[in-house]
């Protein structure tokens, strides 16, 4: 097992992936069960570094490499905007989950996440599931996402769309004077867990639910549930449809330009990751912005997950993670006042916010726990 850590302040010459900004970057090679790995630390300004672990067939290392710094990087904004004790970082493990994914494997992962002592924490993400954080976690003490019988939260989608949802009433409450969804009618493209659970939020508020989903059965089960909600045919469908808020629930990618252009909404407030096509000035947020429709930034409105395994490393109290995840009303509140007052998308908005917070959080050093 051999680990190579890149700290350096600037990128060498004839290295084509800037990897400044970045407090550390670990490469990890475990030529006995076939792991490669690279684990990125993007700040630790506000605590340790906490986010999960893709396991994914990348095609080449700097493919694996580029993503992970981005994914760090994102970590860093949606933990610092969540207002949870956490900086942000990001593992990727190279390779098809499906085939390459061995509990030693696993195992050899977790030393290298033990080897930096606390500064970073790991958890799910793409291609790695709960029980593979119990398997993890038998080799270091940062792994969280674990099943509760291994001492962990579980499933995060419960306060995931519990967050949603607390978005949506604040966009609510910032536009139409009251957090709430009653007679609003809400479009949910995606009805797998986050959109099943969020489905049932908005029903219980009293808003009329429009959804749509290529899963055919996800479709019956909800409706078998909830009667009275609506089905379409496709997301071309929903996005055109009469609908007050849309709720991208499935994949990213949801806000292109030609959806956006056709999208009746007034708000977009939804559980996917990624939801802007293009980012910056000129791009998808202001394009939105441009036609009058307010984005709630789906890395904070999604943040239940995180505050979930947050919470873990504490000893999971559900109850405390759901206060928690209720702080998301009040944080989306704090986005869109600040994107008015600074005449601003709030997707800048929240970068902002999230910036001043590092910044301010950089005065403080933090030490990991023996």
């Amino acid at each position: 097992m051999t680990a190579s850590s890149v700290t350096a302040p600037a990128p060498a010459a004839h290295d084509p992936i800037d990897t400044s900004g970045h407090e550390q970057v670990v490469l990890c090679s475990d030529p006995k069960t076939g792991l490669r790995a690279i684990i990125s630390i993007h700040d630790t300004s506000l605590g340790p570094a906490l986010g999960g672990t893709r396991f994914y067939p990348y095609a080449s290392h700097d493919e694996a490499l580029a993503d992970v710094l981005r994914l760090s990087r994102g970590m860093s904004y949606k933990n610092a905007v969540a207002g949870i004790p956490h900086g942000g970082g990001k593992a990727v493990i190279i390779g098809d989950p499906s085939t390459d994914k061995t509990p030693e494997l696993l195992r050899a992962f977790g030393r290298f996440v033990e080897s930096l002592g606390g500064r970073y924490v790991t958890a799910c993400d793409v291609g790695t599931y709960v029980q593979d954080m119990d398997v993890v976690a038998e080799t270091t003490r940062f792994a969280t996402g674990r099943s509760p019988e291994k001492g962990g939260a579980g499933d995060s989608s419960v306060l995931t769309a519990f967050g949603v949802f607390q978005g949506m009433r604040a966009a609510a409450q910032h536009l139409w004077g009251a957090p709430t969804l009653t007679g609003r009618r809400v479009g949910i493209a995606g009805v797998g867990k986050v959109g099943r659970i969020l489905a049932g939020h908005l029903v219980e508020d009293g808003a009329e639910v429009v959804v749509t989903d290529v899963d055919a059965t996800a479709v019956e089960s909800l409706t078998a549930t909830h009667p009275g909600i609506e089905v379409v045919g496709d997301v071309a469908a929903l996005v055109r449809a009469d609908i007050d808020v849309y709720a991208p629930c499935a994949l990213g990618g949801a806000l292109d330009d030609d959806t956006v252009d056709v999208l009746k909404a007034t708000v977009v407030c939804g559980g996917a990751n990624n939801q802007l096509v293009t980012e910056g000035e000129g791009g998808t947020a202001d394009r939105l912005v441009a036609r009058g429709i307010t984005y709630c930034p789906d890395f904070l409105v999604n943040a239940g997950g995180v505050i979930q395994v947050s919470d873990e490393l504490l000893g999971f109290d559900f109850d405390r993670a759901k206060r928690g995840a209720t702080a998301i009303f009040e944080h989306t509140l704090e986005v869109l006042q600040t994107a008015d007052e600074r005449g601003e998308s709030p997707a800048a908005a929240a970068d902002h916010i999230a910036e001043k917070r590092m910044a301010a959080g950089s005065s403080t050093i933090w030490l990991p726990q023996p």
